[in-house]
């Protein structure tokens, strides 16, 4: 008998051995339900959260299959005390429910029409709107919770035993407290319909991908919920295919204008919708249309202390609300979003790794994740380019070491991330790939204009306007450009499919959302059928060595092995 790749931990921690023959097999078994924690060379350690089983729960799978997986994949037995907790955990999913005075009939469907309560002192008789409740079969947690100090406010009178009655203005607040008290309540509610409007997914030439069809129907079945899918995967259509299932009025949150821009024209080309029907509303346009596609720097944006905009959330009668790129939703975004349970949400992303923690604000009040495709089943699926990965080690020169070593720590990375040496490797890597259209990505504005001008390439940053981004953008996809030097601007929503390199030469320092958009930009199909070139300019025995490794957590966790090089061997 083999023994397996997995050593499973009391602590909850599971260790992959990297070179067993079912380590990837293992890797993408795990992924379900545990996050990765280290990826040294040898050795990955993951850890089985309370957040990834709960996730896994709504997804569908049950403590029975992730015990057996572990059980299948170890070396060693797996600890009595973790299959248990495992179980006990899962178990805790649902136990509260948030349903209506009408649960019978809202728990045939998550997506049942809900109706808000009328203001007070409206009237209404038994064909009036529902109120919503907290329920459990178990009274002692009902009692638990309604106790606590933080959720006693959002309930109103108790009904019975089993129910609460919930303030109509509370649903999201008491999810998320409810979340951080370890009980999290599955949310049957129902949704407000919205304003009627067909939209049809014009598939003719072109059809949904099965795991495209597949994420749709899991949101459609949920209600609301994320669907994690790599760049290049066609995040786009699955959004778009979501407004089909639910035929409504739609408002779309995206990153940036030029994000913004791409998804009209994407909707244009696959959907029944027209121009007419599709508004912009930025810093630039100001359009409010059945299809609105808003950007998340005009809803945070603030005019003598006050959050002008917010209010368009909730201004049209939206049926749904889509999410891109979730994982960077700014928090008077979340602040609302919990006051818009009654409205389908759906959330797209590359990864659910938020930098500042609240995966749990994502789970609770956009919804759980609905859907998640591995990058490398997609990627032999020949849906995504293979890509290889490379971290380049450069020394600092000496005058720099000296200025690194007096530095206070906030100004390490920037000395570090900025060392000159990368110039020149830079330049040799390009001449590597002849012919080849390459990005280099950079955080500090200065070092991007020295780049920019050293290489004598365009460069793109938030300060160039929308039309010449959208310009440089296009000549790059047209291969009239074959070099683009560009800031974190381009880590979001940048369709550039010709893309096969990019040199990463500074970064949003330990941040594995931040790989998981910058290795993105490579990964849609390439015309030649050819792979992607990854290389991280990291400088050696500094904070930038330090943070790279927290970045390649994300590689090793979708399955990609990078190679550790010199520069003098570029």
């Amino acid at each position: 008998m083999t023994l397996g790749p997995l050593i499973v931990q009391s602590d909850h921690t599971v260790l992959l051995e990297a070179a067993h023959p079912d380590a990837d097999e293992a890797r993408h078994a795990i992924a379900v339900f545990a996050e990765l924690e280290r990826a040294p060379e040898h050795i990955h350690t993951y850890r089985v959260t309370r957040l990834g089983l709960w996730n896994a729960r709504a997804a569908g799978h049950t403590a029975e299959e992730i015990v057996e997986t572990l059980d299948r994949y170890a070396k060693f037995p797996v600890p009595a005390g973790v299959s248990g907790e495992i179980a006990e955990t899962m178990r805790r999913y649902g136990r509260l429910t948030i349903d209506t005075d009408q649960g019978a009939q809202s728990n045939a469907s998550h997506c049942a029409p809900y109706v808000p309560s009328p203001p007070a002192g409206s009237g209404g008789g038994n064909d009036g709107p529902r109120r919503l409740v907290l329920r459990s079969d178990d009274a002692s947690i009902l009692r638990e919770v309604a106790s606590a100090k933080r959720i006693a406010p959002l309930l109103g009178a108790r009904i019975d035993e089993h129910s609460y009655a919930v303030e109509p203005w509370a649903r999201g607040q008491l999810k998320q407290e409810l979340v951080a008290r370890g009980w999290p309540a599955e949310d049957l509610a129902g949704y407000t319909p919205g304003e009627p409007l067909d939209i049809e997914l014009a598939e003719g030439e072109w059809h949904l991908r099965d795991y495209q069809r597949q994420a749709v129907d899991r949101f459609a079945e949920g209600g609301s919920g994320v669907v994690v899918l790599p760049c290049g995967a066609g995040k786009t259509i699955v959004g778009a295919g979501a407004m089909a299932a639910v035929g409504a009025k739609t408002l779309i949150l995206v990153t940036n204008t030029v994000s913004a821009r791409q998804w009209r024209d994407e909707l244009i080309r696959r959907t029944s919708l027209t121009e007419d029907e599709i508004g912009e509303y930025s810093g630039q346009v100001k359009e409010v249309k059945p299809v609105t596609i808003a950007t998340y720097q005009i809803l945070t944006s603030r005019r003598k202390g006050e959050y002008a905009h917010l209010s368009l959330l909730n201004a049209q009668d939206w049926g749904l609300i889509v999410y891109d790129e979730v994982h960077l939703l700014p928090a008077p975004v979340f602040k609302l979003t919990a006051e818009l349970q009654a409205r389908r949400r759906i959330g797209l992303t590359a990864t659910l790794v938020r930098e500042d923690g609240r995966e749990g604000d994502v789970f609770s009040l956009i919804g759980p994740k609905r859907y998640d495709a591995p990058w490398k089943e997609i990627e032999a699926q020949g849906f995504i380019a293979p890509a290889v990965c490379f971290e380049v080690r450069i020394e600092l020169a000496e005058s720099e070491r000296f200025d690194y070593s007096v530095a206070e720590d906030q100004e390490r990375y920037r000395i570090a991330a900025s060392a000159g040496a990368k110039q020149s490797v830079a330049r040799r890597i390009i001449a590597k790939h002849p012919g080849e259209s390459v990005l280099v990505i950079g955080q500090y504005i200065d070092q991007l204009e020295a780049m920019a001008e050293a290489l004598n390439a365009p460069l793109i940053t938030g300060q160039t306007p929308v039309d010449e981004r959208e310009r440089l953008f296009a000549a790059f996809r047209a291969g009239e450009e074959k070099l683009l030097v560009v800031s974190k601007v381009a880590n979001f929503s940048v369709d550039l499919p010709d893309a096969s390199v990019a040199i990463q030469i500074s970064g949003s320092f330990g941040s594995r959302q931040e790989e998981a958009q910058r290795l993105g930009r490579l990964l849609r199909p390439k015309a030649n059928g050819g792979s992607a070139s990854f290389y991280t300019l990291v400088t050696r025995d500094t904070v930038d060595q330090d943070f790279a490794q927290n970045r390649q957590r994300f590689l090793a966790e979708q399955g990609y092995s990078y190679t550790i090089m010199d520069a003098d061997q570029v």
